[in-house]
């Protein structure tokens, strides 16, 4: 593109126009509004005022070899004079490339200031981003977020280089351009003005109803993509199939595809339309000022020359792109603006969870836990924790159960600030979570959580996550203590073995001990265990309770679970229900005590005490779906009898007989309790 001719907006794959749904949003332009935006620009205002020179000087540049054309025809070719014709077609040339070395200049320098200005508001957006809550990244959605912090600040690039320099750059061509061709004739010069407004009408019409028809020609292209993939999945294909749905799928997808076929045919036509609308209009200008300027030389004997004319038919062809430009520099600015008022919105949400002024930093951590009357809620017409209230000491455990959505993990989530209490204190050491410093509660907190997330990388990088300075032998010794370096030292590349994203490449129990492991690596002064074997088979769910049952008798820990050897473990049971403290105490009492606990426990352990029915297994089992597990009555057998397994070995790693213990549970079934 030629310096100074920053397009000529209304190609066939442009849009000039506002959108409904963008007229709906428009945002409101205030002075705040533009002071924020122009105060990113403030810190390059050196190189922003290069840019505007090398814009000055490129516009006026550009101009010249049109203005040197009148010279070579009419000192030159008409004039007869060869050293004329030879200096002004070098000049020209010379003028020319200088245009093209400033344009050069400018594109550089518009380019690195959008560049700054995006990396300084990418930085400052992802700073902010982290320092929000929980609650940010539950309530909004994770694709807004990521737009946000790419298409938007992208597009601020394009406002930087394209929107604010089309302005300066069209504005000056045009007037040089207009004082150019009024210096040269006014008549031709007024002629000229009144035909650029009638060439941009129809490319805007025509522009729209392209548009129009694009936009349905994607929602059907959408529609048919949306078929495919219902119907050419295999789960799809199997629906189709079992209710004979196939005559209907293809009639719904002939039906599409023809409507798609009459679109593309439309929108091409439009298209050539388009381009025969542009043609005849940019060819009716020179031809009014060609016949204008004829007349004014054959019948009024005007001094024009033939030079002029062709100066202002030069002229009148680089008034058409800036002009247009202009005229639709409003929707460019509106959607400019919007732009800016969305990336504006994320700055200006609040931090809700911050360090306080005088926030304290304790010498160490002991790993105490105390709630006093604590209330929260999401919305406050949902309260999800009321009045609770308990003290975790030094050393020792509590376990919390409770029904699904009782508030367990919510409980947990206050004590490293994910969330802040409504109401009432969390404290830590005996200090409100609140006053201490975020890095060093959050430093001395682990937490394992049902859904672990693991880094692409190897086992090495994810466990140096959180401690980028460990040892060899600090790597080797968390995992041994949470039961996963056997499998490690069992891979060809060790501690150097690709897991995969998300940790695809492990298993659930292998991730979830890789989990623990990257928290002892941290040696927490607190644990907590949030349903960390929740989801996992039972052998997993073994090798994790053999890590999870010395971390739990070493030091404080805080474990939310449904396995009953965990919760035995625990030195206090918390039960949660509806979001108050239902009950609390040890094992037998509560079970005895006939309350929410004894519901828990009859619901999910009792049927794990009856007897397995024994049947003998057959050479390929029945209902082995060939996938690698049972299906039916004899899947449930199994279980059960995989659940009775598990019982005994909790009982006899905590001293008790299993068939002592049912029975003793039988006669209290029997004595109503």
């Amino acid at each position: 593109m030629p310096p100074g001719g920053h397009g000529m907006g209304f190609g066939p794959g442009s849009r000039n126009f506002m959108s409904e749904e963008e007229k709906k949003n428009l945002p409101q332009v205030t002075p705040e509004l533009l002071r924020r935006v122009f105060s990113y620009l403030t810190p390059y205002w050196k190189q922003l005022a290069l840019t505007l020179l090398c814009i000055v000087f490129s516009s006026i540049m550009s101009l010249m070899p049109s203005v040197l054309t009148g010279k070579i025809i009419d000192e030159g070719l008409i004039g007869r004079d060869f050293n004329k014709l030879i200096m002004y077609i070098v000049l020209s040339l010379a003028v020319t490339a200088g245009a093209n070395l400033i344009g050069v200049a400018e594109s550089y320098l518009n380019t690195w200031i959008a560049q700054h200005i995006t990396f300084d508001m990418r930085n400052q957006m992802y700073s902010h981003l982290q320092s929000m809550s929980q609650r940010f990244f539950t309530s909004n959605n994770q694709g807004d977020i990521i737009t946000r912090m790419t298409s938007d600040i992208d597009g601020v690039k394009t406002v930087i280089s394209g929107t604010f320099t089309s302005i300066l750059s069209n504005s000056i061509t045009l007037v040089v351009a207009l004082i150019a061709m009024y210096q040269k004739n006014w008549i031709l010069a007024t002629v000229g003005i009144i035909i650029v407004p009638l060439f941009t009408i129809p490319t805007r019409k025509a522009g729209q109803k392209r548009w129009s028809l694009t936009q349905e020609a994607q929602a059907c292209n959408d529609e048919i993509n949306g078929i495919l993939g219902e119907t050419m999945s295999v789960s799809g294909q199997t629906l189709v199939k079992l209710f004979c749905k196939e005559e209907y799928e293809y009639d719904r997808y002939e039906k599409a595809n023809r409507r798609m076929i009459e679109l593309n045919i439309k929108e091409s036509m439009a298209g050539r339309w388009f381009r025969v609308i542009l043609t005849t209009i940019t060819s009716v200008g020179p031809m009014l000022l060609y016949l204008v300027g004829g007349i004014l030389m054959l019948r009024y004997d005007s001094d024009l020359t033939v030079g002029d004319i062709t100066v202002l038919v030069a002229l009148l062809g680089r008034m058409y792109g800036p002009v247009n430009s202009l005229l639709n520099i409003q929707v460019d600015w509106m959607r400019s603006m919007a732009m800016f008022s969305r990336i504006f919105e994320y700055f200006d949400m609040p931090v809700e969870i911050q360090n306080a002024p005088d926030a304290i930093t304790p010498d160490h951590a002991e790993g105490s836990v105390e709630f006093k009357h604590v209330n929260f809620y999401y919305e406050p017409s949902r309260q999800i924790l009321k009045d609770v209230t308990f003290k975790l000491d030094t050393g020792h455990s509590i376990a919390i159960v409770g029904p699904s959505g009782s508030g367990k993990s919510t409980l947990v989530n206050l004590i490293p600030r994910l969330y802040d209490a409504v109401s009432g204190e969390v404290l830590f050491d005996g200090i409100n979570v609140k006053k201490i410093d975020l890095t060093f509660l959050r430093g001395n907190i682990g937490v394992v959580t049902q859904d672990t997330y693991l880094f692409n990388g190897t086992i090495r990088e994810n466990l140096l996550y959180v401690k980028p300075d460990a040892s060899e032998a600090e790597l080797v010794d968390a995992c041994e203590r949470a039961n996963i370096y056997d499998f490690i030292s069992n891979q060809p590349n060790g501690l150097d073995t690709m897991v995969g994203n998300r940790g695809l490449k492990l298993s659930g129990g292998e991730k979830q001990r890789l989990s623990i492991a990257r928290v002892l690596l941290r040696d927490p002064a607190l644990l907590i265990f949030d349903e960390a074997t929740s989801a996992l088979d039972s052998i997993s769910e073994r090798k994790i309770q053999d890590a999870i049952d010395p971390l739990v008798s070493s030091r404080t820990s805080i474990l939310i679970a449904h396995r009953l050897s965990t919760i035995l473990a625990a030195d206090e049971i918390l039960v949660i229900k509806d979001g108050e403290i239902a009950e609390r105490g040890k094992h037998k009492d509560l079970v005895k005590a006939g309350g929410v606990y004894t519901e828990l426990y009859e619901t999910q352990f009792k049927g794990a005490m009856e007897p397995a029915e024994e049947e003998p297994e057959p050479d390929e089992p029945i209902g082995w779906d060939g996938g690698g597990s049972y299906s039916g009555p004899h899947r449930v057998r199994r279980r059960a009898a995989e659940k009775r397994v598990h019982m005994e070995e909790d009982f006899r790693i905590y001293g008790d007989s299993y068939e002592e213990f049912r029975e003793e549970m039988m006669r209290d079934s029997e004595r109503g309790y």
